[in-house]
C-alpha cells in the first residue's frame, strides 16, 4: 500500500462506517415524538444554581411553566447568595445545601440536599442546569422511558442556539453536537446532568447517595450506578434542552477541556477511543490536503470521500433538532448550515482539546477548584457525555 493511504484509506473507512445508523436514529425521534406518558406521577424538578447565567431569569421560568399536571420546581444552591436577586419565579422552593462533609461538588451536594428535602409524595426526580431553556414538553419526554421497569434513568441532552451568535459559541454547539451521535434506540451511554430524570426508588435502589458521595461529576456518577445496577438509561429526544448561551475562544477552551477531563477520568476507554478516532480522521485529512497539493487528483476525491459522511452527519442533527425544537425555526433557518459546514474544523478542535486534556487532574468549574482522583468509581459502560 502507498504511503498516503495508510493514513486516507483508514479515515474514508472510519467515516462511512460512521454513518451507519442514521437512519435508524431519525426514525426513532419521530417516534419519541409521539410518545406521552400514560400516566403522570409527581416529579420533583430540581435546578442548581450558582451565580448568572445568560438569560437566567428566563431559563427558570421556562422550568415554572412545564406542561405536566403536577411537579415541585427546587432551586438549589450553596447559600443564599449563589441565587441573583429577581430570577426566582413565584412557584419555586429555594433549598440550601450549606456545607457538608466530602469532596463532592456544589452541584452534586446541591442535588443530593433538594433530593432529601423533596416532598414525600415524590416519586420521579428530574434535573435540569441553569443555563439551559426547557420546552413545556420538557418532562412529559423525560417521564415517559421511566414507565419501562428495566430503564433506570432517561436523558436528553443540549443544543446550543445562541443568540445572537458569535463564532466561538456556534462552534461549541457544532462540537458539543457530536455526542448525540451516541444516542438512539436502546441502552443510552450516559446521562446529561442538564436535562435527566429518575424514579425516586431507583435512587435508593442504585445507592446513588453513595456513588455521589465525593463526585465531582453528578451525571457520570449516576450513569455508572445506573449501569452497575444492570439497568438502562433511554435518550428522551423530546428532552433536548436549547441553550442560548455564549462564550469567547478562552472560554470555549475551558469549557471544552473540563467536559474531555471529566471523561477522561470517569470514563478512560471512551477518552481513549475518541483520541484513536480523531487522530485516524486528521491524519487521512492532512494526507489528502498534502496529497492534493503535490499534484494528486485522486487524493482530492479521497479528501471529499473523508469530509462527506462527517458533514452529512452534522447536517442531520441538526435537521433532528429542529423537528424537536419546532420554537427555534428561525434560528435553525439562519445557522443550521454550521452543523454541516463546520464539522472538519470540529473535528481538529476535538483533536486539539482532547489533547488538552491529556494531562493534569484539577478542572475549575463555577468559581471552584476541584482535584480529580483515579479512584473515583468508573462507569460500567462504554461511552460519553
Amino acid at each position: 500500500m502507498p504511503p498516503y493511504w495508510i493514513f486516507a484509506a483508514p479515515a474514508i473507512l472510519l467515516a462511512l462506517l460512521s454513518l451507519f445508523g442514521e437512519r435508524r436514529r431519525a426514525s426513532f425521534v419521530s417516534r419519541s415524538l409521539e410518545r406521552q406518558p400514560e400516566r403522570f406521577p409527581r416529579v420533583s424538578v430540581i435546578v442548581p444554581v450558582k451565580g448568572e447565567d445568560e438569560g437566567l431569569k428566563e431559563n427558570l421560568a421556562a422550568l415554572a411553566a412545564l406542561d405536566y399536571p403536577q411537579y415541585d420546581l427546587f432551586i438549589a444552591a450553596r447559600n443564599a447568595d449563589d441565587i441573583p436577586r429577581g430570577v426566582l419565579p413565584n412557584r419555586a422552593t429555594i433549598e440550601l445545601a450549606h456545607y457538608e462533609d466530602g469532596e463532592a461538588s456544589d452541584k452534586v451536594q446541591n442535588l443530593t440536599a433538594a433530593i432529601k428535602a423533596a416532598h414525600n409524595t415524590t416519586q420521579i426526580f428530574a434535573f435540569a442546569d441553569s443555563d439551559g431553556r426547557v420546552t413545556p414538553r420538557w418532562l412529559r419526554a423525560l417521564v415517559a422511558p421511566l414507565e419501562d421497569p428495566a430503564v433506570g434513568a432517561s436523558t436528553g441532552y443540549r443544543w446550543f442556539a445562541p443568540e445572537p451568535p458569535t463564532f466561538w459559541s456556534l462552534l461549541r454547539g457544532v462540537w458539543d453536537a457530536v455526542a448525540l451521535s451516541r444516542f438512539g434506540e436502546g441502552d443510552a451511554p450516559f446521562t446529561w446532568g442538564g436535562s435527566m430524570a429518575i424514579r425516586k426508588q431507583t435512587i435508593f435502589e442504585i445507592g446513588l447517595f453513595r456513588a455521589w458521595r465525593d463526585a465531582i461529576s453528578d451525571d457520570y456518577a449516576l450513569a455508572g450506578a445506573v449501569h452497575g445496577a444492570g439497568l438502562k438509561i433511554a435518550w428522551a429526544p423530546g428532552a433536548l434542552t436549547p441553550s442560548r448561551d455564549r462564550l469567547p475562544m478562552v472560554g470555549f477552551f475551558a469549557w471544552a477541556r473540563r467536559q474531555l477531563m471529566l471523561t477522561r477520568f470517569y470514563q478512560p476507554r471512551m477518552w481513549g477511543l475518541a483520541v484513536v478516532a480523531h487522530v485516524i480522521y486528521c491524519a487521512g485529512m492532512a494526507a489528502s490536503i498534502a496529497a492534493s497539493i503535490g499534484g494528486n487528483r485522486l487524493a482530492e476525491w479521497a479528501l471529499i470521500l473523508q469530509l462527506s459522511p462527517g458533514m452529512l452527519k452534522g447536517l442531520n442533527r441538526a435537521t433532528l433538532a429542529k423537528a424537536v425544537l419546532p420554537e427555534y425555526e428561525a434560528w435553525f433557518k439562519r445557522h443550521s448550515w454550521v452543523h454541516a459546514i463546520w464539522t472538519p474544523l470540529a473535528t481538529w478542535v476535538w483533536l486539539i482539546v482532547l489533547a488538552a486534556s491529556a494531562a493534569g487532574d484539577t478542572i475549575t468549574w463555577r468559581g471552584r477548584t476541584y482535584r480529580l482522583k483515579k479512584n473515583e468509581p468508573p462507569m460500567n459502560t462504554d461511552e460519553h457525555r
